[in-house]
């Protein structure tokens, strides 16, 4: 309860202070390529409730392909490097989580497809709370499209590597969270980005 509180209040303030922001980011997405400004994809959450995550769109209208980036992924827009780099891609996100559908910390949720292959043990444990903008994989994994593009077969690295320690990482904030480290790792977050 004071977690969802937390998550409401910081939530509705960051939208209002960053209302500038998000509106000179949405006029250069525009003016830079053509197609919406909002990214929308089916994410799995709480429970195994389907939902839209909201991104600030980084990729062509016609990006077709895997599901998941790899290294200079040529349909990255001009714009869409720096919000990715800048992870200021992620911001429409406070939308979800001031509606309910994710938390400012919790497991990264996500699409169907993936989640159909975790274990059911971890899967079940996993979507017992809310998503996350950021949780430690997050961290850990800042830098995973570089990763796969070293890999000879980027979603069989992704599906036999990446996350599997990705859900091993999740399990564990899901034992172990409280409001103190979920502000540990809100202020990390903060932190490496703007390292």
């Amino acid at each position: 309860m004071v977690k969802r509180l937390f998550d409401i209040a910081c939530s509705a303030l960051g939208l209002l202070l960053l209302a500038p922001l998000l509106l000179v980011i949405a006029v250069w997405i525009k003016l830079d390529s053509r197609g919406p400004v909002l990214f929308r994809q089916q994410r799995v959450g709480r429970r195994g409730v389907p939902f839209m995550i909201h991104k600030f769109r980084t990729m062509q209208v016609d990006n077709a392909g895997l599901q998941i980036t790899v290294g200079a992924d040529s349909r990255i827009t001009g714009a869409g490097r720096v919000l990715r780099r800048s992870k200021l891609d992620e911001l429409p996100q406070l939308w979800d989580v001031l509606r309910g559908a994710m938390s400012f910390v919790g497991p990264r949720p996500e699409v169907p497809r993936y989640v159909a292959l975790y274990p059911a043990e971890l899967r079940e444990l996993v979507l017992s709370v809310r998503p996350g903008i950021t949780d430690p994989s997050s961290l850990a994994f800042r830098d995973e499209s570089e990763l796969l593009a070293r890999a000879a077969d980027p979603e069989r690295e992704y599906v036999d590597v990446v996350m599997p320690a990705k859900l091993r990482a999740a399990a564990d904030y899901v034992r172990q969270a409280t409001l103190a480290s979920d502000l540990r790792l809100m202020w990390r977050t903060v932190a490496t980005i703007f390292h």
